[in-house]
């Protein structure tokens, strides 16, 4: 009899199996392309795996391979974009498994990354596989938060389906009712890409689950309502609001009145500013933006002068440029109103942008005011408002042509000791000045210190202003 054949001894399998690199999937026109690449040949594969196995313990652990992720594969050139691959890798050891922070990570990793295809395989292996954490009574704190980021990301590009489909992970992962932060963030997407529709059946299906509406869900609506032309609804909004009890902040203020100014009910958008005032609502920058500017724009100016200084004396004004409302004003040739409202509010501690004071102070030296100009300047200086040199250039002229060189030269010393120095032209001027006015010993002072400051580039030119005083004029107009 012929002997039994030998069998053949297999070959020994390596310890480390990693599931095979699948091409990903196509990305979408929002998903950038990635710059390297692995390419899914054998060598490849052999990396990967031997790149594994000189870092990963045989006893790996959430925070290990956590660890892992983090400092080795996150900015490695050649694997960063195989980030899953590990994922899935360690999820398939039978001594291992996946806890919420490695769950977080890959779930914020894939998110910013934009591969939102891979990211719902992520979050169906979480619902398959949950936190050791959920083992007990109660499930793991931290699967809101991950789920909660993974919705903001598909809401971010318009990924409704997927963000609902999340949505509904969540619920049955967490326990008790979702948050109203979450619902707030579905509604403000659907918002965002013009489906009202769609905000207003989830608003619905959270008020069938008994889930407290905020103030954010209520703004996100109004302003919802206000975008389509549906005003009366906004306000039917806003009484609902007031009805469960939901207080409203500046935000639901500024909309409705930016409503009824668009409707052209400028009575009623006033009289909502007012009711702010009773419920002791603050005004924004945006507020009297609102009001304001859409009375100017309407031609009220009047009308928002009056506003405005009342809002200061009921000591509710926020600090607020009101550049627009004097421009107009100096605009229609009305500057003696704009002065008036100038005084009134500066005299209530709105102190004007320098933006309003020197188109105030253009406008008072056209109409020919040269003294209203100076004492407004100089009110400027004292209040550490510094004007552009052009403006301090030409009210210096405008004085010194008025034959007040003593008094512009003490407006150069004030804007001095406020940081804002006089240039070569400011000099030119008081020098020209004083030579007109035949104040010699003063003007060779001012000459004396355009020297030191080298402002005089020659001999030819100091002598040119020296003879200036000689013949009682300038020499370098």
């Amino acid at each position: 009899k012929l002997p039994k054949p030998r069998p053949i001894p297999q070959e020994t399998p390596s310890p480390l199996t990693l599931p095979a690199l699948t091409a990903p999937p196509e990305p979408s026109s929002l998903t950038p392309l990635p710059t390297l690449s692995l390419s899914s040949t054998p060598t490849s594969q052999s990396q990967l795996s031997d790149f594994l196995q000189a870092h990963l313990k045989p006893s790996l652990t959430p925070q290990h391979l956590l660890t892992f992720l983090k400092n080795h594969v996150h900015h490695h050139p050649k694997f960063t974009h195989l980030d899953l691959h590990v994922f899935r890798y360690a999820a398939a050891l039978d001594s291992f498994r996946h806890d919420h922070s490695t769950f977080e990570w890959m779930v914020r990793t894939l998110a910013v990354t934009d591969r939102f295809d891979s990211l719902r395989s992520v979050l169906e292996f979480i619902v398959s596989n949950p936190c050791p954490c959920s083992d007990g009574i109660f499930s793991c704190p931290r699967t809101e938060p991950i789920f909660r980021f993974a919705i903001n990301s598909y809401c971010r590009v318009g990924r409704f389906d997927d963000a609902l489909i999340a949505f509904d992970y969540m619920r049955k992962m967490i326990d008790g009712l979702p948050n109203v932060a979450v619902y707030n963030m579905l509604i403000h997407g659907f918002v965002k890409y013009g489906e009202h529709k769609k905000a207003l059946g989830l608003y619905n299906r959270m008020i069938k689950d008994r889930v407290i509406p905020d103030v954010f869900t209520f703004n996100i609506l109004i302003s919802s309502y206000c975008r389509n032309s549906q005003f009366g609804l906004a306000l039917e909004m806003f009484k609902e609001m007031r009805i469960r009890g939901c207080s409203p902040n500046v935000v639901s203020f500024n909309t409705l009145i930016k409503g009824f100014f668009r409707e052209r009910k400028f009575e009623e958008g006033i009289g909502m500013a007012y009711e702010m005032i009773e419920l002791g609502c603050e005004f924004s920058n945006v507020t009297c933006e609102i009001l304001i500017g859409g009375l100017c724009k309407e031609r009220k100016v009047s009308e928002a002068c009056d506003l405005l200084i009342d809002f200061s004396r009921k000591e509710v004004l926020p600090k607020f440029d009101y550049f627009g409302l004097i421009e107009r004003l100096c605009g229609e040739g009305n500057v003696e109103r704009a002065m008036k409202v100038v005084d009134e509010l500066w005299r209530k501690g709105n102190v004007p942008g320098v933006i309003s004071c020197t188109t105030l102070i253009e406008s008072l030296r056209r109409s020919g005011r040269i003294e209203e100009a100076f004492q407004l300047m100089e009110k400027m200086l004292k209040e550490d408002i510094l004007p552009d040199s052009v403006t301090y250039n030409c009210l210096l002229q405008d004085i010194c042509d008025a034959g007040k060189t003593v008094e512009a030269n003490r407006l150069r010393l004030l804007a001095s000791s406020k940081g804002l120095d006089p240039d070569g032209m400011s000099y030119n001027i008081l020098v020209s000045g004083y030579a007109r006015e035949g104040k010699r010993k003063e003007g060779e002072r001012l000459v004396d210190e355009m020297l030191d400051r080298e402002f005089i580039p020659d001999i030819a030119t100091y002598n040119r202003l020296m003879d200036g005083f000689t013949h009682g004029k300038s020499s370098l107009q």
